[in-house]
């Protein structure tokens, strides 16, 4: 094989292709983003009313956990955020996606977890002191799960080409009821673009561990948003598991939108409710109760993972 030969994509890689490289191309009305806002902004109104110090700041996140468990999404809230090694891992690997996705040339993923560390340690917030404050050894395994990460991306996702128009950490807001709601989301990478009304781009989470209902949701999302920015839904939505190099599609419709548009105002009705203490937040334990600040105080959490331990 020649140099300039081009390298042939993996099983793995050849699936990714195949499932998102499909011609069809739906169109949707061009007054679907009027309606779409027009319906949140009137649900939402009397809620935006009583919002104290605004904008409500509204994040998958926070949709997740608020229609998850009400009583981990106070404590989340009421908890201080700390950084941690397996937390920054996930920042840091996507940083290194965003490089490898703008970058000339070639780069092995150990460069680029190399890279992305290096400049998120120029940062003046949290996250920088962090990654300062690391010895060589706690620096060194962040480096390691960064690079297992990325060399997974590589060798199971094909071959990102310009003409796809990839764009890494894509960034969408929607500002509703005089700015007092700020809906806001930013999807690992997108590929394509759309054409006047017909979808075109496709929005991917890149995801490790096990498939969680959870994750479509955030994709809906992400779709919703895009809709309100720039008018055109996107085509398809990917949750890319890469530790089994699995992609789960999902397309998007009309249909779709009105749901996640329905499901986002409940999630801000609920918030308000529980941010300014109208009602005792309901519990709903789950496997994200390993997780959650008030594990060991939670009767219900501690017989749930009692149970699902045994």
């Amino acid at each position: 094989m020649s140099l300039t030969e081009p390298v042939p994509l993996n099983p793995a890689q050849q699936q990714v292709l195949d499932e998102l490289g499909s011609t069809d191309r739906p169109s949707f009305r061009d007054d679907l983003r009027d309606h779409l806002r027009h319906e949140l902004v009137q649900s939402l109104n009397p809620i935006a009313e009583v919002v104290e110090d605004p904008p409500l700041f509204v994040s998958k996140r926070k949709l997740s956990m608020v229609h998850g468990c009400e009583a981990r999404y106070k404590a989340d809230q009421l908890a201080d955020f700390e950084w941690s090694i397996p937390i920054a891992r996930g920042t840091v690997a996507h940083k290194a996606i965003e490089i490898l996705v703008a970058r000339r040339g070639n780069a092995t993923a150990l460069d680029l977890a190399n890279d992305a560390m290096s400049r998120l340690e120029l940062d003046e917030r949290e996250l920088g002191e962090f990654i300062r404050a690391l010895d060589e050894g706690e620096r060194a395994e962040l480096v390691g799960m960064v690079n297992d990460y990325v060399a997974t991306f590589i060798d199971t996702f094909p071959p990102l080409r310009r003409q796809w128009i990839p764009v890494a950490e894509s960034r969408a807001r929607a500002e509703l009821c005089n700015d007092r709601i700020a809906l806001s989301g930013m999807v690992d990478l997108s590929l394509g673009r759309a054409r006047g009304n017909e979808a075109g781009k496709v929005l991917i989470d890149l995801k490790t561990g096990r498939p969680n209902p959870t994750h479509i949701d955030d994709l809906r999302f992400y779709a919703l948003l895009e809709t309100l920015k720039i008018g055109t839904p996107p085509r398809l939505l990917v949750s890319y598991y890469l530790d089994a190099g699995d992609p789960r599609t999902e397309k998007v419709t009309e249909d779709l939108l009105w749901s996640t548009a329905k499901r986002t105002v409940d999630a801000v009705a609920k918030m308000v409710e529980i941010d300014q203490e109208r009602r005792e937040p309901t519990k709903s334990p789950s496997g994200a109760c390993r997780f959650c600040p008030i594990q060991t105080e939670c009767d219900e959490g501690i017989q749930y993972l009692d149970r699902e331990d045994d």
